[in-house]
């Protein structure tokens, strides 16, 4: 799936097919829920939030939406993706199954921690 390069967020998701415009609403909340001092901002074409550095990414593809966040945060919750395609830095939610959105909020959580902890060292 193409997504053409958006100015904002709001424009990134009117973009996306109408039928996942709802979950990409709904995991731009949750993440802004966890992290609420986070920034939003669009990077390297997808929507970015930073807080003390790299929060999260996500995009829309053809047939996920995938999810773009730190190693160490998948690392740190590998159980409870066992469900998912996960590599590296990337969670895979299959456009077919529900997003587990509690589970994103442990995520963004966990890895604002990690980079205020990492922030405070510095």
């Amino acid at each position: 799936m193409s997504m053409s390069r958006a100015k904002d967020v709001d424009e990134y998701i009117e973009r996306a097919p109408r039928e996942l415009q709802g979950r990409l609403r709904k995991l731009r909340e949750t993440i802004k829920a966890a992290a609420p001092q986070a920034l939003e901002k669009i990077s390297y074409s997808m929507p970015y939030y930073g807080y003390h550095g790299r929060l999260a990414y996500f995009g829309v593809f053809t047939h996920h939406i995938g999810l773009y966040i730190p190693g160490s945060a998948i690392q740190e919750h590998k159980k409870e993706l066992a469900g998912y395609v996960t590599a590296t830095a990337a969670i895979q939610f299959p456009h077919d199954q529900k997003i587990p959105f509690s589970l994103v909020t442990k995520l963004i959580k966990f890895r604002a921690k990690e980079n205020e902890v990492a922030a405070e060292k510095k």
